[in-house]
């Protein structure tokens, strides 16, 4: 998972972080290992799905194509299949690169044969374990990256259908606890669609972001460097949002509560007061006088109406 999301998303596609060049080829080749394409064509796709997210050109949107295609469907299209490398000339100038991104079936090929052979040298060196060749190959290669294919998958499908939106974003993304824990940390998908380019997804410390902490810890090895931070901007903008959110809920709030105490002080269905008022000889008829009509003026101010039905060629 991390391979996925601490190096094809926050370092290809974003760049969030430095490395040398070197430390970039093997990032690519431990990304390889997902078997989700090569870094060239992950961070072509994923830069153009920031760029159109959910507008008819995003090749994943759960709005516009469904669920299933978003979640799995578009990944197997052959109109996807191609690496369009105009769109990442800062990284396409690595031949190194572009040739594992080329040939992409090679490091998966590689790796689950390599998989294979350690459980079958394994099987005679260290027979306690109980472990086999195809038993290594089947869980630590097929299974494996069929799990991790779809809990990455989730962010495309669900992230922008379930959660909660801190920022006024021009896409319907949401950030989720329950994806975070799956992804390590992509769930606060609302978060990284506002500012991309920070390291972290969890913008505060209570939101959980295991590849942040990962990335931090390699950080102090020397081998990765400049984790790019969240603007203190961004910051002040979640803010204004929150206190924005508080107080039209305290204002909605406020008028139910008063609503309520006049229901109950005179209710809609209550019998309309009477009052007799006598002719003169005192047998005249009886006059009645109509109930609470201030609520139900009161009720006619505060519900929300429906705008007015607009014809053709008429100015809304």
């Amino acid at each position: 998972m991390f391979a996925v999301t601490g190096v094809y998303h926050r370092y290809f596609s974003h760049k969030s972080y430095s490395t040398s060049r070197f430390g970039q080829f093997l990032l690519a080749l431990f990304g390889a290992t997902c078997v989700q394409r090569g870094a060239l064509w992950w961070a072509y796709h994923h830069r153009h799905h920031h760029q159109h997210s959910d507008e008819p050109a995003d090749a994943h949107s759960p709005h516009i194509h469904g669920f299933w295609w978003s979640h799995i469907g578009w990944i197997t299209s052959r109109r996807n299949f191609p690496t369009d490398y105009s769109k990442v000339r800062d990284l396409a100038k690595y031949p190194e690169l572009v040739f594992l991104n080329r040939f992409d079936v090679l490091v998966p090929v590689v790796f689950a044969a390599a998989l294979f052979g350690t459980g079958h040298y394994l099987s005679y060196s260290a027979p306690a374990l109980h472990t086999s060749g195809s038993q290594l190959l089947v869980w630590g290669f097929f299974v494996s990256t069929t799990l991790l294919f779809h809990g990455t998958s989730c962010i495309n499908s669900l992230a922008h259908l379930i959660g909660r939106r801190r920022f006024d974003t021009d896409d319907d993304s949401r950030n989720s606890f329950i994806l975070s824990l799956i992804t390590l940390g992509e769930g606060w998908h609302n978060n990284h669609h506002r500012y991309m380019s920070a390291t972290r997804q969890g913008f505060y410390w209570w939101e959980i972001d295991l590849t942040y902490y990962l990335l931090k810890v390699l950080s102090w090895t020397g081998f990765i460097w400049d984790l790019k931070g969240v603007p203190t901007s961004i910051y002040r903008e979640a803010e204004q949002r929150h206190h924005r959110d508080a107080a039209a809920r305290s204002s909605t709030s406020s008028v139910q509560g008063e609503i309520n105490a006049l229901n109950h002080a005179a209710p809609t269905k209550a019998p309309s007061a009477t009052s007799s008022v006598n002719s003169a000889d005192g047998t005249g008829p009886k006059k009645q006088v109509a109930g609470p009509t201030i609520l139900n003026n009161l009720r006619e101010l505060v519900a929300p109406r429906a705008p007015a039905a607009t014809t053709e060629g008429s100015k809304p």
